[in-house]
């Protein structure tokens, strides 16, 4: 436990945060330092083939240690922290024997972790727990995973009589602004299917996510002084609001779940002459995906012929359900969830309300279902991971590989 404590500790001290607005990979200089770290570390611990490109995609091979032919499988997790809260100076604390009580991060500002509000925190009562000083995220998303694979690869290094065939690593940037594969090698990575160690809580175990889209809705106005704008000011900010109004008003975030699908403005900025809003476009379903988007387009073109022309709309697919690329080699997924039966750990297996670099890497050739790593409350400082649910992912992963060669 303390080595895992210690491993995940030293990863999460750096600040790794994405930057969406940047043109470069990675998208921060910043997640360099832990690149770099990573790279030596795993050639330190025995790695072979450890590589790192000049836009910081490392990869990295234990060798099968059989002599009959066994897949080639991989384990794959992201280094930067979300973009959406601070990751500057990362201090996290360990809460051991878990009382089930509201956990004070931080007393200055008063911050407290409530199972009243957070109730996954129950199923943790005994348990060892590391959460943040309610300033900062903890970065459990990804470098919970990351610690998991590391620890998995030093186990089987040192534990040779665990026989398995070839494994590869990777590691990547950006994921959390949606580029974590853009620039991935899956021929280089040459595995015949791989796992994303990035899901929430013990068992979770996923091959279903969003098909998703990114909208920016633009309005251009004309300014006259009010007090002679009649029949000639067009507001720009009108004319977003009465867009952003036409949206059904149950199908957002905080009103779905399951396979639920929404929409979802998350800025809206303006002035009279120009205004905009950002909007994301999430469905699990094909269809209804493209249903969701032909509404946008839709609903644009009615308001521009009412508006003279002044709205643009840019529409982009981002990533897609990974269902269909996996469902073909489903096998992938039972081995997986016969390792969590094997170690005591029940599957639940659920389609993610998200995306991972798995879905895009599906798309890529590379089937690539979702497996827990342990953390909760992800982008936030309320964000916390069970060192148990660490220790329980990385016997999965293990198992997972020892599994693989002997069904082969």
């Amino acid at each position: 436990m303390q080595h895992i404590i210690d491993r995940f500790v030293r990863y999460v001290s750096i600040d790794t945060q994405s930057d969406p607005h940047s043109e470069t990979t990675p998208s921060t200089e910043k997640q360099w330092v832990l690149a770099k770290q990573l790279f030596e570390e795993l050639k330190s611990i025995g790695m072979q083939e450890v590589t790192m490109d000049d836009k910081g995609y490392i990869m990295a091979t234990v060798p099968s240690n059989v002599q009959k032919e066994v897949p080639t499988i991989g384990f794959i997790s992201h280094y930067d922290t979300s973009p959406d809260f601070t990751a500057t100076n990362v201090k996290p604390r360990i809460i051991e024997n878990y009382d089930g009580k509201e956990i004070l991060l931080n007393k200055e500002e008063n911050i407290h972790l409530s199972p009243d509000y957070f109730e996954d925190l129950l199923l943790y009562k005994g348990q060892t727990l590391i959460v943040t000083d309610g300033t900062t995220l903890l970065g459990a998303d990804d470098k919970a995973g990351i610690t998991e694979i590391v620890t998995a690869m030093e186990y089987l290094i040192s534990n040779p009589e665990i026989k398995h065939g070839k494994i590869r690593i990777g590691f990547t940037p950006d994921e959390e602004i949606g580029r974590g594969a853009h620039h991935f090698d899956v021929e280089k990575f040459g595995a015949d299917w791989a796992y994303t160690m990035d899901g929430s809580q013990v068992g979770e175990l996923e091959y279903e996510n969003f098909n998703a889209a990114s909208a920016k809705i633009t309005a251009r106005g004309k300014s006259v002084h009010p007090g002679y704008a009649k029949n000639k000011m067009v507001n720009a900010i009108g004319i977003i609001t009465e867009l952003a109004n036409r949206f059904p008003k149950q199908e957002v975030p905080e009103q779905t779940s399951g396979r639920e699908g929404f929409y979802h403005i998350h800025h809206l900025t303006g002035s009279i002459e120009h205004a905009s809003m950002e909007l994301i476009i999430r469905d699990h379903d094909k269809k209804a995906f493209s249903d969701r988007k032909r509404f946008i387009e839709e609903l644009v073109a009615e308001l521009n012929s009412k508006h003279l022309n002044c709205i643009e709309l840019e529409l982009k697919d981002q990533y897609f359900n990974m269902r269909e690329k996996v469902k073909p080699v489903y096998h992938i997924v039972e081995i997986a969830k016969e390792a969590m039966e094997v170690l005591g750990i029940t599957p639940i297996i659920k389609p993610i309300r998200g995306g991972t670099d798995g879905s895009q890497l599906s798309y890529k050739g590379l089937p690539c279902p979702n497996i827990f790593a342990g953390g909760h409350n992800f982008h936030g400082k309320y964000e916390y991971v069970p060192v148990e649910s660490m220790e329980k992912a990385v016997d999965v992963i293990v198992k997972i590989c020892e599994l693989t060669a002997k069904k082969s």
